[in-house]
């Protein structure tokens, strides 16, 4: 079996990567209902209601924990990546994103006023997620995981 093959019959992957895709199809979603307009970008998009990154960890994780035990050293590693993964998704890089905000309002303000012409281009803003996103990623994920395995 190669590698290919591998991936393609590891059910415990290919769980975790619905999880993302069910979570990613939400993100498109929410956003039609909240902003009421359809942008198929938020389904690459990172960011959003529900956090893909916290649904699929948290889907690997559950069917490790399913499959190879909740005693198991591999379900303590996925936990111990999945909450690595989670924190920073609710932490740091929605700090990154809230720093992306304050510098795109200077750089607006500095092209109003005609001072110095900035170049670089708008950062992106949306890069984390609220600790809610994350808190409904991971229930996506859990409950995928016991739909799937």
């Amino acid at each position: 079996m190669d590698f290919f093959d591998g991936i393609l019959n590891n059910k415990i992957f290919l769980t975790s990567v619905l999880a993302w895709f069910i979570a990613q199809s939400l993100k498109v979603i929410h956003t039609f209902v909240v902003d009421k307009h359809f942008n198929v970008s938020r389904f690459v998009g990172s960011g959003g209601m529900p956090s893909s990154h916290s649904a699929f960890v948290m889907a690997l994780t559950t069917a490790i924990g399913r499959v190879h035990g909740w005693d198991s050293g591999i379900f303590a590693i996925s936990l111990g990546f999945a909450l690595v993964v989670m924190y920073d998704a609710a932490g740091v890089r929605n700090a990154v994103g809230k720093q992306a905000i304050i510098l795109n309002k200077i750089i607006e303000d500095v092209h109003h006023k005609k001072e110095k012409k900035i170049t670089e281009q708008r950062l992106k803003e949306l890069i984390g997620h609220t600790p809610v996103e994350v808190v409904i990623g991971a229930i996506l994920g859990i409950i995928i995981a016991k739909l799937v395995i």
